[in-house]
């Protein structure tokens, strides 16, 4: 059956009056802690559950990870790693939906980097074949891992594990690639030094790399692609882009279109860090006043 030339201008008509009223996408941020005493909190994950995984310091300095559901905290900490401040402690940077989390600490009797997952109370060690250290960043609802490895050269290298298999990911003409997340799909998210120094972002589909670079970042150090959503479309990201100034801010990109996530304490100092299925992000800002990292999350509402 034929359809007529109104019909169809009317259908277009009403497209793009659709499009033109879609509400924008608007963010509300609280501050995340993971006790009162916590001197530091960084929040890295958030599974659909909002439970969020991370690390903070305590009142003496020492760092710890944790898993944070709602005002329930996990403090976790592991034999094998240095009880020392600063981000070289223990940390978690992804958690799933069966609550697993995944991260690294510096080896206490090595200081080479150790990567574990963690569920139950047990740690699994994650260690890239004949690598020096091994950093785990994300972890999938089957358990698959991505994140870097240093070879005996020193040289860093994005690998990804799925299932038993590890392989080896490096951004062809960059350098010190790093794989931060994996969703459900396989699909991988990748950001490596090009030649200026500066970052460049993708997801990688298979062997395909779709260029994330976030068009604010003109004239700054580029992007650094975080988390995609879990659910596997890939439309759903998140990370940080640095302006011409060096100052740091997150992003989300959904539909299509990158939206700021800054929160308003810290608006030049924002990092987006991890997503989840309804599009809550967390991520941190450094406090003006005493320098410390504060964690948040950032719910969003059209």
């Amino acid at each position: 059956m034929k359809r007529s030339m109104l019909g169809v201008l009317l259908v277009l008509t009403f497209v793009a009056v659709g499009i033109a009223s879609a509400p924008p996408l608007t963010f509300t941020y609280s501050d995340v802690h993971a006790n009162k005493t916590a001197t530091e909190t960084d929040t890295y994950a958030v599974n659909d559950a909002g439970v969020i995984a991370g690390d903070y310091l305590d009142s003496a300095g020492v760092q710890h990870a944790m898993i944070l559901n709602g005002t329930k905290l996990t403090t976790v900490n592991n034999k094998q790693c240095e009880a020392i401040t600063g981000s070289t402690g223990i940390q978690f940077y992804g958690i799933n939906s069966a609550g697993t989390a995944a991260g690294w600490c510096t080896g206490a009797k090595t200081g080479t980097e150790i990567a574990f997952t963690y569920a139950k109370g047990k740690f699994t060690t994650i260690a890239y074949p004949k690598a020096t250290g091994t950093e785990v960043n994300g972890i999938n609802d089957k358990g698959d891992l991505v994140g870097i490895y240093f070879d005996t050269a020193g040289v860093q290298h994005a690998f990804s594990k799925i299932g038993s298999k590890y392989a080896t990911i490096d951004v062809k003409g960059d350098t010190a690639s790093e794989a931060w997340g994996i969703d459900n799909a396989g699909q991988i998210t990748i950001y490596a030094t090009n030649t200026a120094g500066d970052y460049d972002s993708f997801l990688l589909t298979g062997k395909k790399y779709k260029n994330i670079d976030n068009p604010a970042a003109k004239g700054g150090l580029g992007t650094i692609v975080h988390t995609p959503a879990p659910n596997g479309k890939g439309a759903d990201i998140d990370g940080t882009y640095y302006d011409s100034a060096g100052n740091e801010h997150g992003w989300l990109l959904t539909g299509g279109k990158y939206y700021e996530v800054a929160d308003p304490n810290g608006p030049n100092v924002s990092r987006a860090d991890g997503l989840n299925d309804k599009l809550e992000i967390v991520g941190r800002y450094t406090d003006s006043s005493s320098g410390a990292t504060v964690g948040f999350k950032a719910t969003t509402k059209k």
